[in-house]
């Protein structure tokens, strides 16, 4: 190849945010845009707060907590004590420097900004150029869970709940009406020669983005499709990913993953990977048109997580061997 491979990663959570900080790794080598997803999406204390492409945003800065996992390091939380001291809705941590990033966004929104010209004043004011962050769609796109405690907002699950009730189903709420974003057909207009499935949940993280109207045709326009395994022996890192299977009746292993994915959306992605663990789960495909590979997919530093992305680009540049090593 000539010149460098353009890349989109879909990502959300703790595995986006990571791989995204591996692949950016590599530039110039590759061109990246990572695409981020909205549903996650919503408004506290009247200002809209976008947690996965925050996230992303501080990782690839190297300003996120990896402590945490979310969130900036090197936190400081005077306006969330005097909001709890004020007896106001503090379940959802915002810190000083988030509640800055915060007020900024909202500010633009009010000029009449959209989400992906938001998105590119903050790549710039962050400096993580020329990778782009760019949100899945500039229309809203809100996750709603379905539990035996009623109907949750993602945040109300995921925080206020702690992932605690039993899931039902999942709803994808405003898709119908979304596009992908103006980023990101930007950058698809250029080309995209691969496309990678960060290591997210595939219900929370990576549904609402290719749930979005024209989404997966847009990504289809890619030589490539990567999947990553979010599932290492049958657990997420992080997480509820497992939980959720088992209540919605699927197996929490990388198998289940990847058929919960090939249901969701048949033949849309052509290569598997999977973590050297779960090699067993790899053979189930020999044969098939897809292709496999086995990777060391825990991320628990900046060095594997490049590791990992540096393999990733090569098995894409060697699609003609299934199997694992």
């Amino acid at each position: 190849m000539t010149r460098p491979m353009r890349v989109v990663l879909l990502a959300g959570g703790g595995g986006g945010a990571k791989l995204a900080a591996g692949l950016a790794a590599l530039v110039p080598t590759i061109e990246l845009c990572v695409v981020a997803n909205t549903g996650d999406d919503f408004e506290h204390l009247g200002l809209l707060i976008c947690p996965d492409f925050d996230s992303v945003l501080y990782s690839l800065a190297k300003q996120l907590d990896t402590k945490k996992g979310w969130g900036r390091d090197g936190e400081t939380w005077h306006v969330l004590g005097e909001l709890t001291a004020l007896g106001g809705p503090d379940w959802f941590g915002v810190g000083d420097r988030d509640l800055a990033l915060h007020l900024l966004r909202n500010s633009m929104i009010h000029k009449g900004y959209d989400l992906s010209r938001v998105a590119a004043e903050l790549c710039g004011h962050f400096d993580i150029r020329p990778t782009r962050v760019v949100p899945a769609s500039d229309q809203p796109v809100r996750t709603v869970l379905t539990t035996t405690e009623g109907q949750l907002d993602f945040q109300d699950y995921f925080v206020g709940r702690r992932c605690q009730p039993e899931v039902i189903s999942i709803d994808y709420v405003g898709v119908d009406d979304a596009t992908p974003s103006m980023g990101l057909t930007a950058f698809a207009r250029e080309g995209i020669d691969a496309v990678i499935v960060a290591p997210s949940n595939p219900l929370l993280s990576i549904e609402p983005i290719l749930r979005i109207t024209g989404m997966p045709a847009l990504l289809s326009d890619a030589d490539q499709i990567v999947a990553v395994s979010p599932l290492i022996d049958g657990q997420a890192n992080k997480g509820p990913l497992a939980k959720i299977m088992v209540e919605l009746g699927r197996q929490p292993t990388s198998a289940g993953w990847a058929e919960l994915v090939d249901t969701q959306h048949p033949n849309f992605v052509n290569h598997w990977i999977f973590d050297i663990q779960d090699q067993r789960h790899a053979d189930r495909f020999a044969g098939s048109p897809q292709t496999t590979a086995c990777m060391n997919t825990l991320m628990n530093d900046e060095g594997a997580a490049t590791a990992l992305a540096r393999a990733i680009i090569q098995a894409l540049l060697s699609t003609n061997r299934q199997g694992c090593a």
